[in-house]
């Protein structure tokens, strides 16, 4: 049997599963019991095959837009187009003056000269009566006349299946359906042949059997049904940060309305179609809807923005113009309504037991049938009454089928496959209450097998709300924890603290902006948040700061290069660049040091030593370290080039504290002592990470921590040697951890999880056993790549997931043992009684229905 059930059963993986192994599968499985039940909560393979088509098609439709729109570019420049576009009446009345197919028709079709004619994304903005700098008038007659002329940024979903729906498919069973042509049958004859009430019994029993079995189906079904609507829901809860009312908010991707001004940045994914307003740096991954891996660049030049793709780099704002059903994203959603889940490995192997049983139980069926009909066709023969045959003759032989039917019936565990699917459904339920969003229903299971965790740190061994409490500023260091310490510090110069907040406030991707109450809050990163923190103790003005200069080029923060830039244009004319990110990496990027009088000097050897010390002694404190510098550039710099990337002068080193969260330590200790082995990596400073690690209890005496770029330049040979003993690899780039997890898989056969929470970890997170992102703190890019959404970032949430797995086993584990014992034992008893039925010569067929009953 296991060498059956690998081959035609042992194609279907955890993750990644080929088209051809889904089919061959379920073609074997479809031969005897229920298809449509046994596959409700799989994908729809034929489904999957029209999305790709859809793809196929929208990556034509683009690459012919672009090809149009830049050769109309060649002919828009300084030529006056004429507008044959008239605004339909309802749009006017509202107060708009373009209507939404309209809108559709520019962004779906890259249109540059339609953009051109209406006046560009200012022109549109005014058409749809918002400002591209303060968003939309958020009142709600506005809103909702707003809504009616565009629509909601809603998709059409598949309509709540009734109950009645599961009842009909339930009933669908082929073996119900021979069982009940014969209580047709049986009903027909016996009131014939008795008369009634006596003659309808057995016809009634097994009636009232199949109503059982179909009704208490059908509610199971029903329920399971239920659990996935709930769950499906949590996966699709996002939100996004956008400008309404002159004030930044946070809202819903499904409340977002044509004329909203959204702000997106690495690793979220476009809400609905729009027009870029200003960024930096914009890359944006089209794949996921024309199956396009190359990103494409988005500019001034190149404004159009589609729903559903992710940006890859940089930052922008961007004007909604098209939402929900209008967009191509929910044209390819509706298509994929009922995808579902691919069948987890254990699903398909007990589905692969159930067939062979219930084959099995089909060969005994027509084997007892057959010995059962001999036998009265031999007596008949004997009599010499084989031409001769009364209705009793023709009770018993539909009493021998239905005898055959019941043996099938009692064969088949049919429960055995739903078993699985009930028990993972179950284990989602109990994961979601234990903050954690499970995407994939195969990760419940294969979580139950996993041995090795790569974990990432920042916000998921620590609490992720981070400080700076010390800094070292023109050679001197401070305590900062509180801002009474901040005002206390005396030794910066003032030219020194305006290099600072000028770093501080511009080189940044968060914003201290007005919310809703008219107080200023700090948007951001939790490591942007506290350097903002710590400008505004400084007694820095963010805005007063910003628009002192203007900003040219930005280079988000990267996880490769670990670090990010800007670079300003002066009041007076001239540039000047800034960079902030991993202490020796930007250290080793300095030429000059500002020294305790605010002047940049050259960098010497006893200098370099002091402010290395000092990133050690922060970093064994368990301190994250960060470096700021600058430099002065060309007054011929262009906003082509890239950013220096030495030459600086470093302003000083700060030193954040993210303490560990409370009961890591514990989880850690159970995870070890279920034979799971927890890993840091992190691309943090290696003293930090050690010290975390030990903290944590990840790090012990005989354990191994290293260097991302040191374990780069490891040999095959001594990556062997080097991964067992590995529990702390630090500066890792996201190819580190890439190449982690497919040697932990392949040299070691571990079945690994992954933790992330950037753009960067999706490789990781896609090729791991188990992908797990955080949900606070990870990206859209990330979360789409992972199987499960740890909801509160928590290291002990991931011990849980783990618990559930290895319970959704065991569980299965007691159902099979119970479930094959009750179903050969039944295969057995109604066989052999069959059999020696005919050799006696008669048959007790109460004992039939209630066999069936009892099944």
């Amino acid at each position: 049997m296991e060498s059956y059930l690998k081959q035609n059963f042992g194609g279907v993986k955890p993750k990644h599963s080929s088209e051809e192994a889904l089919h061959r599968w379920r073609k074997l499985c479809g031969l005897v019991k229920n298809p449509k039940r046994r596959f409700r909560f799989t994908a729809n393979l034929s489904k999957r095959s029209e999305a790709a088509a859809m793809r196929k098609s929208n990556q034509e439709k683009l690459r012919v837009a672009v090809l149009v729109s830049k050769a109309a570019l060649q002919f828009i420049h300084g030529v006056t187009l004429p507008s044959e576009y008239s605004v339909p009446e309802e749009v006017k009345a509202a107060g708009f003056r373009i209507c939404a197919d309209e809108l559709g028709s520019i962004v779906e079709g890259h249109d540059v000269k339609k953009l051109t004619i209406h006046g560009g994304v200012d022109g549109i903005a005014d058409k749809l009566s918002t400002s591209i700098y303060n968003g939309l008038i958020a009142s709600e007659d506005k809103m909702m006349c707003r809504q009616e002329i565009y629509g909601i940024n809603k998709f059409t979903e598949c309509p709540v299946q009734s109950f009645w729906v599961f009842l009909w498919e339930a009933l669908q069973d082929t073996t119900l359906i021979i069982l009940a042509v014969c209580a047709f049958v049986s009903l027909i004859v016996g009131v014939s042949a008795e008369g009634w009430p006596k003659g309808s019994h057995d016809g009634l029993g097994i009636a009232a059997s199949i109503l059982l079995v179909v009704f208490v189906t059908a509610t199971s079904d029903y329920r399971q049904s239920l659990q996935f609507q709930d769950l499906d829901k949590e996966k699709k809860k996002i939100s996004v940060q956008v400008t309404r009312d002159g004030f930044r908010q946070k809202i819903s991707i499904y409340d977002i309305l044509p004329g909203d001004i959204v702000h997106l940045a690495i690793g979220d994914q476009v809400p609905a179609d729009g027009l870029f307003i200003s960024g930096f740096s914009l890359l944006i991954d089209e794949s996921s809807l024309t199956g396009e891996s190359e990103p494409v660049v988005v500019n001034s030049d190149n404004p159009f923005l589609l729903s559903g793709t992710k940006v890859r780099d940089g930052s922008c704002k961007m004007l909604v113009t098209t939402v929900g059903m209008r967009t191509q994203w929910g044209k390819l959603m509706a298509t994929l309504s009922e995808g579902g889940d691919d069948e987890t490995p254990l699903q398909v192997k007990l589905n692969g037991v159930a067939t062979i049983i219930g084959q099995i139980g089909l060969f005994f069926a027509v084997v007892t049938f057959a010995v059962l009909a001999e036998g009265l066709i031999r007596h008949k023969i004997q009599d010499g009454l084989y031409l001769s045959w009364s209705i009793d003759d023709a009770l018993e032989l539909l009493d021998y089928f239905a005898i055959a039917v019941t043996i099938v019936v009692v064969a088949v565990p049919e429960g055995l496959p739903l078993a699985v699917t009930l028990s993972l459904a179950f284990a989602m339920k109990k994961m979601m209450n234990d903050k954690a969003l499970v995407r994939h229903l195969a990760a419940c299971e294969t979580m139950g097998s996993a041995t090795s965790i790569c974990s990432d740190k920042t916000g998921t061994l620590t609490t992720n709300h981070m400080a700076v409490v010390k800094a070292c500023i023109c050679g001197n260091i401070n305590e900062v924890s509180d801002r009474e310490e901040v005002r206390n510090i005396t030794q910066i110069p003032d030219n020194a603290i305006k290099i600072l907040l000028e770093s501080i406030f511009n080189n940044t991707s968060g914003e201290v902006a007005l919310n809703q109450d008219r107080k200023f809050e700090i948007l951001g990163t939790p490591t942007e948040t506290a350097l903002l923190e710590f400008g505004l103790s400084l007694g820095g003005d963010f805005q007063a700061v910003c628009q002192e200069t203007n900003l040219v080029k930005v280079e988000p923060f990267n996880s490769v290069k670990k670090r990010m830039g800007v670079v300003l244009q002066l009041p007076g004319g001239g540039y000047r660049a800034h960079c902030k990110g991993a202490s020796e990496i930007i250290l080793a990027a300095c030429s000059n040091v500002l020294d305790p009088a605010g002047t940049a000097v050259p960098l010497d050897e006893v200098t370099v030593g002091h402010l290395k010390s000092t990133i050690d002694t922060f970093a064994n404190e368990a301190l994250r370290t960060l470096c700021l510098a600058y430099m002065e550039i060309d007054k011929s710099f262009s906003a082509d080039e890239q950013i220096p990337v030495d030459g600086y002068t470093c302003i000083g080193i700060v030193g954040i504290k993210d303490p560990v969260r409370p009961g890591v330590k514990e989880s850690v200790a159970v995870c070890r002592s279920a034979g799971i082995t927890v890993r840091m990596v992190t691309g943090d400073n290696i003293n930090t990470a050690k010290a975390i690690a030990r903290e944590c209890g990840i790090l012990t005496d005989d354990g191994v921590a290293i260097e991302g770029p040191d374990f780069r330049k490891k040999s095959l040979e001594e990556m062997n040697q080097l991964i067992p003993k590995l529990q702390v690899m630090a500066r890792s780039s996201p190819l580190d951890k890439y190449t982690l997890v497919k040697h932990l898989q392949i040299m070691f056969n571990e079945v690994v999880a992954v933790t992330g929470d950037g753009t960067n970890d999706a490789p990781a997170l896609h090729e791991a056993d188990i992908g797990l992102a955080m949900g606070i703190a990870g990206t859209e890019v990330a979360k789409e790549s992972a199987d499960v959404i740890i909801l509160d970032d928590n290291f002990s949430t991931i011990a849980t997931v783990a618990k559930w797995g290895r319970s959704v086993y065991i569980n299965i584990q007691k159902f099979v043992q119970f479930q094959l014992t009750v179903n050969v034992v039944a295969l057995v008893v109604n066989f052999s009684s069959a059999c020696l039925t005919a050799a006696l010569g008669k048959h007790d067929y109460g004992h039939t229905w209630s066999t069936c009953f009892s099944h």
